[in-house]
């Protein structure tokens, strides 16, 4: 067993360092413990003592995992193993790690069907990315007084999407503004289906 020190280790998140502390062994202080084997089998809740003494006899560590449950959680594990496998972890979750913004897409309520493709397809492209985006449009003088415009033209956006968006927050006006906020549902959209006089003149042509 190694020596009754807490051991710490960093998680960098973005340019902030958190210090995670891990005790083990008889750095652990709670009187009363929920107890897990190297195998994942519950031993039930123990006194600390007791704990103590099954991992001593089995020649590894009683290692605090969830100190802020209740009763805290231990594992009775080789300590060695247990940190080498949870720094690899923590390796691999900070390397696959993407930096998701809230994305954002404006435009008024004249816009062109053409303009509005190319703005569409720059939405899809956030979304396949992984972003969440906040799509605006906005009203211009007179265009106020038609309000449900923008409701339409954000409902048939939406439907365009499909089941290939969730919507995180429908559409809402605020003042010369109506936004609402999409991310992907992680479905691909359905292939178009081809249309058979499509086929008809392409079997003409050649």
């Amino acid at each position: 067993m190694p020596d009754t020190l807490t051991f710490i280790f960093n998680v960098k998140l973005g340019d902030q360092v958190i210090a995670k502390y891990t005790r083990l062994n008889e750095q652990i202080r709670a009187p009363r413990l929920r107890v897990i084997d190297s195998d994942g089998k519950q031993l039930g809740i123990l006194s600390r003592q007791e704990a103590l003494a099954i991992a001593q006899e089995r020649e590894l560590d009683l290692v605090e995992i969830s100190p802020d449950a209740d009763p805290p959680v231990c594992k009775v594990v080789d300590w060695g193993k247990y940190n080498y496998q949870r720094t690899k972890q923590l390796q691999k979750n900070r390397k696959s790690a993407k930096t998701l913004d809230l994305k954002q897409m404006r435009f008024g309520l004249k816009i062109g069907a053409h303009d509005l493709a190319i703005k569409m397809s720059k939405v899809t492209k956030f979304l396949e990315a992984g972003h969440k985006v906040k799509i605006t449009l906005f009203y211009r003088g007179r265009e106020q007084a038609h309000k449900e415009i923008g409701f339409k033209i954000a409902q048939e956006v939406i439907e365009d999407f499909g089941d290939t968006i969730i919507v995180d927050q429908q559409p809402q006006l605020s003042g010369k503004q109506l936004s609402f906020v999409i991310r992907s549902s992680g479905k691909k959209p359905a292939p178009q289906p081809v249309e058979t006089s499509d086929i008809q003149e392409e079997e003409g042509e050649s």
